[in-house]
């Protein structure tokens, strides 16, 4: 039976409550966990993600949504065009026992091409059975088995919640909006906040809640992401955060796996140095994890990063929360990722290669494509 759904308010609940909830940063726990909870489904799958690759990992998840699919559990998986291309052959098992295969904006032709087809769903949900959700930064894809990511499993009726937000996603998957008057309101469930953005440059509501927290810490902010373009008003609110006393730490990668946002990156290091904050590079592989945790008592972590592109031009979601248990989580999380971490090197930014400045300056102009 499923259980009563809570009235979604827009104010915070003054009783926060924490469900039985796991925190996963290892590409093969979260896979492994998501794999056996989706064996073990009854009556439902919904799965939203960016990229599942055509490798032995993307063919593990097609065979056992397939096979769920034939034994009459409802199957709806709804992947990006731009991260998945829609191959139909490769998704013909699920179809073919019942599932529906789906994919967010289709590549078209357009005078705009790729403005009009930079706007993508990097949102990634799973859930299963009206109990069982999981939200991060997790992709489906063998190539990145080493990666640091970052995803909470959450048991409880808010899985209902994100079911919502999943079918009003599909709604949108063959329109391209980019206006001030298309935007998701916030959620607020049971102590989360579940944020919800669409491609814009007048509402970017994750980036508001980064800077409404960032603005309101007193002793400590913690930023982890794979690529960490912020814009000057972030900027700004980080700048000001190191000026009234706040420990400001960047957990980036050294180099991530897209070479020209590092280039672009590195032409602010120094500045962001110079004004307090505290940058350090994971140097154990490649870094994809995504959140902001706040004088450890308030923690944001999803599908966005922390970059004009995830802000002005995709649909993401992020949760936000004060539960004890859950900021613990990420607290430990974030210092094993400072563990192999090396600190910000101003002679070595200094003696960089010409050429990664003159790159750096080059892709100025094209910032916010990143």
């Amino acid at each position: 039976m499923v259980k009563k759904v809570t009235p979604i308010k827009e104010t915070v609940e003054e009783q926060i409550i924490t469900p039985r909830t796991t925190l996963m940063d290892a590409q093969p726990d979260i896979l492994g966990s998501m794999y056996k909870d989706i064996s073990e489904a009854k009556k439902s799958i919904f799965l939203e993600i960016y990229r599942i690759a055509f490798d032995f990992t993307g063919e593990k998840f097609r065979n056992i949504l397939a096979e769920k699919a034939a034994q009459g559990v409802k199957v709806v998986c709804m992947f990006d065009s731009w991260g998945t291309p829609p191959q139909k052959s490769f998704f013909e098992p699920i179809i073919r026992n019942g599932g529906e295969v789906l994919f967010f904006r289709k590549i078209k032709f357009f005078v705009d091409f790729f403005t009009k087809n930079h706007r993508r769903n990097h949102r990634k949900l799973l859930i299963i059975d009206d109990e069982i959700s999981y939200i991060g930064s997790i992709n489906i894809t063998g190539y990145s088995a080493t990666w640091r990511e970052l995803c909470l499993r959450i048991e409880g009726p808010i899985a209902l919640v994100f079911k919502k937000t999943f079918f009003e996603c599909i709604k949108l998957k063959d329109k391209y909006i980019f206006n001030k008057f298309n935007y998701k309101k916030t959620i607020y469930y049971n102590g989360f906040e579940i944020i919800q953005d669409l491609p814009s440059i007048y509402r970017q509501m994750i980036k508001k809640r980064y800077e409404k927290f960032i603005s309101k810490a007193t002793k400590e902010i913690i930023v982890e992401t794979p690529y960490f373009m912020p814009g000057y008003k972030l900027r700004k609110f980080m700048y000001q955060a190191a000026e009234r006393g706040v420990n400001v730490t960047v957990i980036m990668p050294r180099h991530s796996d897209v070479r020209l946002v590092d280039l672009l990156r590195d032409k602010y290091l120094m500045s962001m140095h110079e004004a307090g904050i505290n940058m350090q590079f994971y140097l154990s592989g490649n870094l994809h994890a995504k959140c902001l945790m706040v004088d450890k008592e308030a923690f944001v972590m999803g599908s966005a990063n922390f970059d004009y592109r995830s802000f002005r031009y995709q649909h993401e979601i992020m949760l936000a929360g004060k539960q004890p248990e859950i900021v613990d989580m990420i607290d430990k999380h974030l210092q094993e990722s400072l563990k192999v971490c090396h600190p910000f090197d101003p002679e070595r930014y200094r003696r960089r290669p010409l050429i990664e400045k003159f790159f750096g300056w080059m892709l100025i102009p094209f910032r916010h494509l990143f």
